[in-house]
C-alpha cells in the first residue's frame, strides 16, 4: 500500500508536469515563426520591450532599496506593531492584482495624498510612474519574505562578534551581514525583476493599458488578444517566457558557481 501511494504520488506530479510543459511549449510550436518574426520587429513590440526592462529595472532597484532594511528589522528587531507590520506587508500576495491597482488608484487619485502629489507636479494615475508604483507594489511582498528569511539564516553570532569588537550596528550590517545573506538578495532580485516584469492587473488599473504609452509586455498580450491579434499576443508571451527562463538560468548558473 505504502509503494502505491509513492507510485501515485510520483506520477501526480509528473501528469502535471508535462500538462505544464506542453502548455508552455504550445506557445513556441504551434505560431507561425514568420508571424512571430514579423511581430518581434514591429515598433509597439520593441516599445513594449523596451518599457518592460526600463520599469522593471527601476522597480527593482526600489524594492530592493526598501525591502533589505524592512527584511532585516522583521529579522532582527523587536518592535510593537510588528505582527501588524508583516501582516500589512503580506496582504498584497493575498489578494487579486486587480484589487491592489484599484486600491493604489485610489489613494494616488482621489485622497488628499494623491491631489498633493499632482499639486507639485508629480502625477502618477495613467503614467509610466503609475507603472513603476504597480510593478513594486505588486513584487514588494515576495522581496521582503526572502530577505526576512535571508537575514534570519545568518547566524547572529557573527554580528555579535562585530560589535565586540568595536564595530557599530551599520559597520557589522554592511561588512558582516550582508555578505552573509548575498545569496538570498541575489535570489530576491531574480524573483523581484520576474514579477515586476509580469505584473498585470496592478499596471493596468493604475497605469491604464494605453497603446504605445503604458504598454509593458503583459499589456501587449492583453491589448492584441483584445484586437484579435493572436500573433502579436503570442510573441508578448513568447518573449515574456524567454526573459524569466533566462533569469532562472542566471540564478541557477549563479548559485552553482556558490555566489
Amino acid at each position: 500500500m505504502q509503494v502505491k501511494f509513492r507510485t501515485l504520488c510520483i506520477l501526480t506530479s509528473f501528469f502535471f508536469t508535462l500538462i505544464l510543459f506542453l502548455a508552455i511549449a504550445s506557445l513556441f510550436f504551434v505560431p507561425n515563426p514568420r508571424e512571430i518574426l514579423n511581430s518581434l520587429r514591429t515598433e509597439e513590440m520593441i516599445y513594449s520591450i523596451k518599457l518592460s526592462l526600463f520599469t522593471s529595472g527601476i522597480s527593482t532597484a526600489i524594492v530592493l532599496a526598501l525591502g533589505i532594511p524592512i527584511g532585516y528589522s522583521l529579522a532582527r528587531f523587536s518592535f510593537p506593531g510588528k505582527s501588524i507590520v508583516k501582516s500589512v506587508l503580506d496582504l498584497p500576495i493575498a489578494f487579486p492584482e486587480l484589487v491592489l491597482g484599484l486600491s493604489l488608484l485610489i489613494l494616488f487619485g482621489q485622497t488628499p495624498m494623491g491631489k498633493a502629489l499632482e499639486f507639485i507636479g508629480i502625477k502618477i494615475v495613467f503614467t509610466k510612474l503609475g507603472v513603476v508604483i504597480a510593478q513594486v507594489f505588486t513584487a514588494f511582498p515576495y522581496a521582503t519574505r526572502i530577505l526576512c528569511s535571508t537575514f534570519e539564516s545568518v547566524n547572529p553570532r557573527f554580528e555579535l562578534v562585530s560589535r565586540s569588537l568595536g564595530y557599530g550596528e551599520f559597520e557589522t550590517f554592511k561588512n558582516i551581514t550582508l555578505p552573509l545573506a548575498r545569496g538570498g538578495i541575489f535570489a530576491s532580485t531574480i524573483i523581484t525583476s520576474a514579477r515586476c516584469m509580469g505584473a498585470f492587473g496592478a499596471v493596468l488599473v493604475l497605469a491604464g493599458g494605453s497603446y504605445m504609452n503604458t504598454e509593458t509586455l503583459p499589456i501587449t498580450l492583453y491589448l492584441n488578444i483584445s484586437y484579435g491579434n493572436i500573433a502579436m499576443a503570442m510573441t508578448s508571451g513568447i518573449v515574456l517566457i524567454v526573459i524569466s527562463f533566462l533569469a532562472i538560468l542566471v540564478f541557477e548558473k549563479v548559485e552553482g558557481g556558490k555566489l
